[in-house]
C-alpha cells in the first residue's frame, strides 16, 4: 500500500539539509531527560558468542503502553539526537524504552574481537528478540533509523519465518535500500562525505585500540571517500566478499518484505540527500507494510519545529495506540 502522507514542514525548515543536520543536532536533546535518567545498561547474549550493548529505561508508576526498541543508524549510537530525542518522547507518552547499540557502535568496540558488518542481521535480530522480552505481558513496538531502518525491515521479513511474538509494529524512517546508491549520494555530498568519514575513522581508530594485535587501519585511514574506505577495508581484513557483493547482502531487494505479516511503516523522504528516493517505487510491499513519502523531510529529519516532536513520532504514536 502506497499512502503519500502530509508533511510539510515551516518554510525555514524546508532545506533537505536543514532538516538532516537538525537531526542529529545535541541541542534537540538538550534539557532533562527522564528516559535517559531511567536507564540501565544491559550487554546482551546475541548468539556465537557475540555481546551487545543496549539501555532500557522502564516505567515506573504502573503499567507501561508497552516497550519501544530504538535502532540507530550507521555511526550513530544509542546516544544519537535522534534516539535520545524519540526515547524522550515515548517515554513521556507511557512506554518503556529500550536503545540498542549496533556493534562496535557507541563505546562497545571491545565487546567483540570481529568488525561490524551490515550483513550481520543474526546478531541483531537475537537481540531485538531478547529485549523485548522486557516489555512482559505489554506489547512491543520496533523503530529503526537510516542502517537502523534498513536492519528492522530485514528484521520484518525474517519475523515472517520466526515471528517475535509480541512485536506489534515496526517503523523504519529514512532506511537505506540501495546500499551502493546510498554511498554514493554519500559521497556525493560534502557535507555527509565528511560527517561520516570523521566519525568511520574514529570508530576504526577505537577498533585498533581494542584490538591491536588484530588491526592496523593507519595505512586506509586516508582514504577520501566512503567508498574507497570500505573498498580499502575489504580488501585488507574482509577478502571473502567484494564490497558490491556486500552491499547486495543487505540491501532491501524487491521482494524483501512482499510477504511481511508484521504491521510495518516506512517513513521515507523525496529530498533525502544520503537515500535515493527511486530505490522505494520497485519494491513489493506486502498488505502489512505501508510506505509513506514525503516531499520534505531530508535524512531522518522531518522536523516540524526545532524543539517540537517530529512528524514520525507522532505518527509512530497513533500507530502504536492501534495495535495495543
Amino acid at each position: 500500500m502506497y499512502d503519500s502522507g502530509r508533511f510539510f514542514p515551516p518554510r525555514y525548515l524546508r532545506n533537505r539539509y536543514t532538516q538532516t543536520v537538525l537531526a542529529s543536532a545535541k541541542i534537540r536533546a538538550a534539557g532533562r531527560n527522564p528516559m535517559r535518567e531511567a536507564s540501565r545498561e544491559m550487554i546482551i547474549d546475541a548468539g556465537e558468542g557475540v555481546r551487545l550493548q543496549g539501555f532500557f529505561s522502564p516505567r515506573h508508576g504502573g503499567p507501561p503502553a508497552g516497550l519501544v526498541i530504538l535502532l540507530h543508524g550507521w555511526e550513530g549510537s544509542a546516544e544519537s539526537t535522534y534516539i535520545l530525542h524519540s526515547g524522550r518522547f515515548f517515554y513521556g507518552q507511557g512506554y518503556s524504552v529500550f536503545r540498542l547499540n549496533l556493534r562496535d557502535h557507541g563505546n562497545t568496540h571491545r565487546l567483540n574481537e570481529g568488525i561490524f558488518r551490515a550483513i550481520l542481521l543474526d546478531e541483531v535480530f537475537n537481540a531485538v528478540e531478547k529485549s523485548s522480552a522486557l516489555a512482559g505481558s505489554a506489547p512491543c513496538f520496533l523503530m529503526g533509523f537510516s542502517l537502523g531502518g534498513n536492519f528492522v525491515l530485514r528484521i520484518a521479513g525474517r519475523c515472517t519465518e520466526r515471528p517475535i511474538e509480541n512485536l506489534r509494529h515496526i517503523v523504519s524512517v529514512s532506511p537505506v535500500i540501495n546500499p551502493s546508491r546510498a554511498t554514493d549520494a554519500i559521497d556525493r555530498s560534502s557535507l555527509l562525505r565528511y560527517y561520516f568519514l570523521k566519525k568511520w575513522r574514529r570508530s576504526l581508530a577505537l577498533k585498533q585500540q581494542a584490538f591491536p594485535h588484530l588491526y592496523d587501519f593507519r595505512d586506509i585511514m586516508t582514504r577520501g571517500t566512503v567508498r574507497s574506505l570500505t573498498e580499502a577495508l575489504f580488501e585488507k581484513y574482509l577478502t571473502e566478499i567484494d564490497p558490491e557483493t556486500y552491499f547486495r547482502m543487505y540491501g532491501i531487494q524487491r521482494d524483501t518484505l512482499a510477504d511481511v505479516s508484521t504491521p510495518t511503516t516506512i517513513v521515507a523522504a523525496k529530498d533525502d540527500p544520503a537515500i535515493p528516493s527511486d530505490d522505494f517505487p520497485g519494491l513489493r510491499l506486502s498488505p502489512s507494510t505501508r510506505l509513506i513519502m514525503h516531499d520534505y523531510g531530508g535524512h531522518n529529519g522531518f522536523l516540524e519545529g526545532v524543539f517540537k516532536p517530529t512528524w514520525y513520532e507522532k505518527k509512530a504514536l497513533d500507530l502504536f495506540a492501534v495495535e495495543e
